[in-house]
């Protein structure tokens, strides 16, 4: 359960940039993204990685209930089923912090976030 809303969650951020390359982006952030979520308390899986696209500043990812946007500015929020994180996307990287539960036990993290 923790291990598909971490999946969901990095999905979300790596949708943010998958659809679009930066030559033809609607936003700054429009693409395809590898998002890297590493948890630093509580049970949840200790790291993952996942693909995310961002299109028109949406996020998204194939297969995941993910929603979210990434402004302009590169401000990121998303969530995913009680999981949320935020953080900022600076030029084609970006990190933040994302919190949630697994099992009613509270877990959060950091993500870092390269544009592919």
């Amino acid at each position: 359960m923790r291990f598909n809303r971490l999946r969901m969650l990095v999905a979300t951020a790596a949708a943010a940039g998958v659809l679009a390359g930066p030559a033809m982006a609607e936003t700054p952030y429009d693409g395809l993204w590898t998002v890297t979520i590493m948890t630093n308390t509580g049970s949840c899986e200790a790291s993952a990685r996942y693909p995310l696209t961002v299109a028109d500043g949406k996020v998204s990812a194939q297969g995941a209930d993910v929603t979210g946007s990434v402004g302009r500015a590169g401000n990121v929020r998303v969530s995913i089923r009680g999981t949320y994180a935020n953080g900022q996307l600076n030029g084609n990287s970006g990190s933040g912090k994302w919190n949630g539960a697994s099992g009613g036990v509270p877990c959060s993290g950091r993500w870092e976030a390269s544009r592919q």
